[in-house]
């Protein structure tokens, strides 16, 4: 069972990834700890507490800012998910098959929604999200376009969750709630994870998740594993 931060670590890097949520693994893998729902109420687990040691909320951020080994993004079924610096390669060869953002761009499978927010985060290198709606100039009625793209680049694996930042109201007040910053995930990775990722073929690619997919659920179903490994 999963008690405290410390113990999902390790989880985690023995199984190389996971779907976030403590719920449903989408019949693939996650991490099994105390559901949101609150279910395996004999857990110190309880989310949403602010604690950063049993909240598995909190969690996601901890990571980022204090390991330089994992990512954390809407990575699966357009899903929140964490890969490690092992598996990483793995999943860039799978899901962008050695093209580039332009590659795809220009080859009609990346979105102009999404194009206007990989621009202006790349030209920033990091941006919270209302500066990257501000800046690709969204405006509040094309929220569910900006949703959409913006969870397109995290499954295509051009843009990953690289911490967050306090967010100030109108009147420049500090907010409850931090904004989630993005960065290109060639700023949030360092070279040699996309030269690795360059040596691997998509079919070598599939079969190493899939392999170990399978040790981590025997009974995940093959539509559902090629779905989790190629995003579509």
């Amino acid at each position: 069972m999963i008690k405290n931060y410390d113990d999902f670590i390790r989880a985690l890097t023995s199984a190389g990834f996971s779907m976030a949520g403590g719920g449903s693994d989408e019949g693939v893998y996650g991490v099994p700890m105390p559901g949101w729902d609150g279910s395996q109420t004999e857990s110190p687990v309880r989310w949403f507490s602010g604690d950063p040691d049993t909240d598995p909320w909190e969690w996601r951020m901890r990571v980022l800012d204090e390991r330089d080994d994992i990512a954390y993004g809407k990575l699966f079924f357009k899903k929140s998910g964490f890969i490690t610096k092992e598996w990483y390669p793995f999943f860039l060869a799978a899901r962008r098959g050695g093209k580039s953002f332009f590659d795809q761009y220009a080859d009609g499978t990346v979105s102009h929604f999404a194009k206007r927010i990989y621009d202006v985060v790349a030209e920033h290198g990091t941006l919270p999200l209302e500066g990257i709606k501000r800046a690709a100039g969204f405006s509040k009625e094309d929220k569910s376009k900006f949703d959409a793209a913006l969870t397109e680049l995290q499954m295509k694996f051009f843009l990953t969750t690289c911490g967050r930042q306090t967010k100030l109201s109108q009147k420049g007040e500090i907010s409850s709630w931090s904004s989630t910053v993005f960065c290109t995930t060639e700023t949030f990775w360092p070279p040699e994870i996309f030269d690795k990722a360059a040596g691997i073929s998509e079919k070598e690619a599939a079969s190493a998740i899939a392999g170990q997919v399978l040790k981590l659920n025997p009974a995940a179903q093959e539509k559902k594993i090629n779905k989790f490994i190629f995003g579509t």
